[in-house]
C-alpha cells in the first residue's frame, strides 16, 4: 500500500515537476511537493492590487485541477503511510467507536421514533415503536441507500397521525437534498420525490395530506457544487402528486438573499414562516391561517432587527425566544390580534445565563441555559413562574426536550467530554428523570478529568476554555496538546463526547476547547464582538489560550497543535500565519481561507453578516489583514500543517483549501511538512460515513504524533 502511494507520487511529481525545501537546512530528505502552476491574475480592490496566482484551482471540474488533486493526495498518502503509529491509532479508534449511539426519541401519532447506530454502522438507522418497552422496528436504514454508504439521512419528519415519514437524503456529503415519503406501517416508499432542496426541513399539515418545504431552482450539472445559491422559495407538496404540481406558498423575487423556514403549529391552525437573510440571527416572521383556504401570508415582525425563534402557540398567542432588547435572550408572548411591540408580554426575562433553547411540553416551558458554556435547565409554567431546575450529572451539555403541550413526558440527551451521550426520560408532572438509553464505551471515565479555566485575552476580556486530560497531568511543559476552536456565527462550543478525542487523550494528549468571541456562549454581544471589523478579537482569544497553556506549563510551542473546521479552519489559518512561532502543528479543516472571494461561491454570500465583504472598502481593509491565503509570507518557517477538504464540499468549496495549500507549500522555508488531504465522495462533514470519519481521525492523530514527536 505504502509503496504504491510512493510510486504514484513519484510518477505524478514527474508530470508536475517538484519543489522542495532547501536540502541544506533540512536534515534527511526534504519534503517534495508537486509544483503548482502560477497564473498572472490580479484584482483591484478599492485601489489595492491583489495577486491571485492560483485562481485556476477554483475550477474543481478542470482536468488540470483534478490532476493537481491526484498529485497532492499521492504526496500526502505517501507521507502518512510512513508514520508507524497510524495503523495502531486506526485500530484503537475502531474499537473506541464501536459502541451503541442513540438519538433523542420523538413522538407522533402514538408512536416513538429514534435513531440508533450499533457502533460501526456508517449511517445511523431509524426505528419506531408504540411503547417504550416494545421491540423497536426498523423503519429506514440509510446504509442500504448506496453501495458505498455515502448517502446519509439529512432530515426526517413524521406526519401528525404517525402514518407517513418524509425523509431527506444527501449524497456524498453535499448540501443538496432529495426528499421522499415512506408509509410507516408497510415500510414502503410512495412515489413522491422532491429535488433541489437545500437548507430546509419539512412542516406537515395537521391532516397529514402534505407538507411545506423550501427549495431552489434547478442548477446546471456543471455548476451545482459551486454556483451561488439565491432565491429560495417556500412550497407546499401534496402527497401523491408530482413536484411539478407543488404550490408556491411564499417567495420574494425582490429579495434574492432571503431564505424561508416553515413551521406548523401543533393545533394545525397556523403556518409560521421565518425569513432569514444570510447567517445573521436576525429574522422576519410571517404567518398564514391554515383554517381559511385563501388566507394571505401576514407579516408579524417585518424587520431584521433581532432573533425570533418560535416555541409554540396557545390559540392566537405565539411564544418566541428573542434577543430583542435582551442580548442573552428572553421569552415573550405575542398576540397576533394585537401584534404591536407595546403589547408584547414578557414571560421569562433575560437572566445572567444565556438562553440557548426553549420548548413548551406538558403546559410547561423548558428553558436550556448556558452558564459559562455548560448547560443548566429550568422548568417554568406558561406565565414564566419557576417550577424547578432539572438536575444534571456534571459538566456537560443537553439537547432535546421536544414534545407537545399535552405530553406527559419528554426526552433529552446529556453529554460531556468524558461522558458518552446518554438519553434520559423526563416525567413532566413529577420532574423526575430516568435513563432511557446509556451506551457502554471501552474506557474508564474516572481516569479523566475536565476543568474549566479562564484566561485574559489581548484586550483584557476574560475567556473560558475547557482542559480535558488524564488525571494527574504533569505541568512540565511536555504534554502534546490539541487546542480546538471555532469563534463565529453565534455557535457555542459545548462539552460533548467524541471517541476521536478520547483516543487522543489515551495517547497522552491534552484536549482543549476555547470558547472564543464570535460564538454564542454569552449571547449576541459576545457574538458581535467577534464579527466584521472586530474579527481579530477571535484570533487574539485563540492565541491568548495558546499563550496561557504555554505559560502555565501545560505544553510548549513545539508540542502544541491547533485545529478547527469551517469557520474554525479560518481560525487556524489566521493563527498560524499570525503566530507561526507559537505552534508545532496546524490542521485547518474545510476552512474559509480566501477572505476576499468566499462570497462568490454557493452559500458564501450569506457569511458576510459575520465577515463583511471585500466589496466594502473598510471591510476589505480588515479582511485582507487576516485572510490566511493573503498572509502567507515566503521565507517563513510555518508549523507542520495538514489542510483537509473534500471534493463534494459545496458549503466551503475546496478551492479555499487548494489555493491555501499551494501558497503554503511555496512559502514554507522550514522543514515542516505542508500537505493537503482531499477526501473523495465526501462533503463539509454532515453525514460522513463512520469508516471515513475513522480514517480521517487516524490520519489527523498520526500526523500530529509525528509532528509533535509523540
Amino acid at each position: 500500500m505504502h509503496m504504491r502511494h510512493a510510486t504514484l507520487a513519484a510518477a505524478l511529481m514527474m508530470a508536475f515537476g517538484v519543489q522542495a525545501a532547501d536540502p541544506a537546512s533540512c536534515p534527511g530528505s526534504p519534503m517534495k511537493y508537486p509544483v503548482t502552476q502560477k497564473v498572472d491574475q490580479t484584482d483591484n480592490y478599492h485601489g489595492t492590487t491583489i495577486a491571485d496566482p492560483y485562481r485556476w484551482l477554483e475550477d474543481a471540474n478542470s482536468a488540470e485541477t483534478k490532476q493537481w488533486v491526484d498529485a497532492q493526495n499521492a504526496v500526502t498518502q505517501a507521507y502518512l503511510g510512513q508514520i508507524p503509529q497510524r495503523e495502531a491509532i486506526r485500530q484503537r479508534l475502531t474499537k473506541l467507536w464501536n459502541y451503541e449511539r442513540y438519538s433523542v426519541p420523538s413522538k407522533e401519532g402514538g408512536r416513538y421514533f429514534y435513531s440508533r447506530n450499533d457502533g460501526l454502522q456508517n449511517q445511523s438507522v431509524l426505528y419506531t415503536m408504540k411503547n417504550l418497552d416494545d421491540q423497536p422496528r426498523m423503519l429506514l436504514d440509510p446504509n442500504t441507500l448506496a453501495a458505498d454508504r455515502t448517502v446519509a439521512l439529512a432530515g426526517a419528519e413524521v406526519s401528525p397521525d404517525g402514518k407517513l415519514l418524509a425523509y431527506g437524503t444527501a449524497a456524498s456529503g453535499s448540501d443538496w437534498n432529495e426528499w421522499k415519503v415512506r408509509d410507516i406501517e408497510t415500510g414502503k416508499d410512495l412515489e413522491d420525490h422532491l429535488k433541489w432542496v437545500k437548507f430546509s426541513q419539512t412542516a406537515w399539515t395537521k391532516d397529514g395530506k402534505g407538507f411545506f418545504y423550501s427549495r431552489y431552482d434547478e442548477p446546471t450539472e456543471e455548476t451545482k457544487l459551486a454556483a451561488v445559491n439565491y432565491h429560495q422559495k417556500l412550497y407546499y407538496h401534496k402527497i401523491g402528486t408530482p413536484q411539478s404540481a407543488d404550490t408556491l406558498v411564499y417567495d420574494r423575487p425582490d429579495q434574492k438573499e432571503w431564505g424561508f423556514r416553515a413551521q406548523t403549529t401543533d393545533d394545525g391552525k397556523y403556518l409560521l414562516i421565518t425569513a432569514t437573510k444570510g447567517t445573521a440571527h436576525k429574522y422576519r416572521i410571517f404567518y398564514k391561517d391554515l383554517s381559511k383556504p385563501d388566507s394571505q401570508v401576514v407579516p408579524l415582525i417585518d424587520n431584521f432587527d433581532a432573533a425570533y425563534d418560535f416555541i409554540d402557540n396557545v390559540g392566537d398567542v405565539f411564544y418566541f425566544s428573542t434577543d430583542r432588547k435582551a442580548p442573552r435572550q428572553r421569552i415573550v408572548a405575542i398576540d397576533v390580534r394585537k401584534p404591536a411591540e407595546a403589547n408584547w408580554k414578557e414571560i421569562v426575562p433575560e437572566t445572567a445565563e444565556t438562553l440557548n433553547a426553549a420548548h413548551i411540553v406538558g403546559d410547561r416551558i423548558i428553558a436550556e441555559y448556558l452558564k459559562d458554556a455548560r448547560s443548566v435547565v429550568r422548568v417554568s409554567d406558561l406565565n414564566g413562574k419557576l417550577v424547578r431546575e432539572i438536575a444534571l450529572p456534571g459538566i456537560g451539555s443537553v439537547s432535546g426536550f421536544t414534545g407537545k403541550r399535552g405530553d406527559k413526558e419528554t426526552f433529552f440527551s446529556f453529554t460531556g467530554f468524558t461522558t458518552p451521550t446518554t438519553i434520559y426520560r423526563l416525567d413532566m408532572k413529577s420532574g423526575t428523570t430516568s435513563v432511557f438509553r446509556q451506551p457502554k464505551v471501552d474506557f474508564d471515565p474516572n481516569a479523566y478529568e475536565t476543568r474549566q479555566q479562564f484566561f485574559t485575552s489581548r484586550d483584557g476580556t476574560k475567556v473560558p476554555m475547557f482542559i480535558v486530560s488524564k488525571k494527574g497531568l504533569k505541568l512540565d511543559g511536555n504534554n502534546p496538546t490539541y487546542l480546538y476552536g471555532y469563534g463565529g456565527f453565534n455557535i457555542s462550543m459545548l462539552p460533548g463526547f467524541s471517541p476521536a478525542n478520547l483516543a487522543w487523550m489515551e495517547m497522552g494528549g491534552v484536549y482543549v476547547v476555547a470558547n472564543l468571541r464570535g460564538g454564542g456562549e454569552y449571547g449576541e454581544s459576545w457574538h458581535q464582538a467577534g464579527t466584521k471589523l472586530q474579527k481579530q478579537n477571535v484570533f487574539d482569544d485563540f492565541i491568548g489560550a495558546a499563550e496561557w497553556l504555554v505559560a502555565n506549563k501545560v505544553t510548549q510551542p513545539s508540542k502544541l497543535a491547533i485545529g478547527g473546521g469551517s469557520n474554525g479552519g479560518l481560525l487556524v489559518g489566521a493563527a498560524m500565519t499570525q503566530r507561526p512561532d507559537l505552534f508545532g502543528a496546524a490542521i485547518p479543516m474545510v476552512g474559509v481561507l480566501d477572505m476576499l472571494r468566499f462570497h462568490k461561491f454557493t452559500i458564501g454570500w450569506a457569511w458576510t453578516s459575520d465577515y463583511g465583504s471585500s466589496e466594502n472598502p473598510d471591510e476589505f481593509k480588515a479582511l485582507v489583514k487576516y485572510s490566511p491565503l493573503h498572509n502567507l509570507k515566503p521565507g517563513t518557517s510555518y508549523p507542520a500543517t495538514m489542510v483537509t477538504t473534500a471534493d463534494h464540499d459545496d458549503r466551503v468549496v475546496p478551492a479555499h483549501s487548494f489555493k491555501f495549500a499551494a501558497a503554503a507549500q511555496a512559502a514554507q522555508a522550514g522543514c515542516n511538512p505542508m500537505i493537503i488531504r482531499i477526501d473523495t465522495k465526501a462533503g463539509h462533514g454532515a453525514g460522513k460515513p463512520t469508516a471515513k470519519q475513522i480514517e480521517e481521525v487516524a490520519d489527523r492523530w498520526g500526523f500530529l504524533s509525528r509532528a509533535l514527536k509523540m
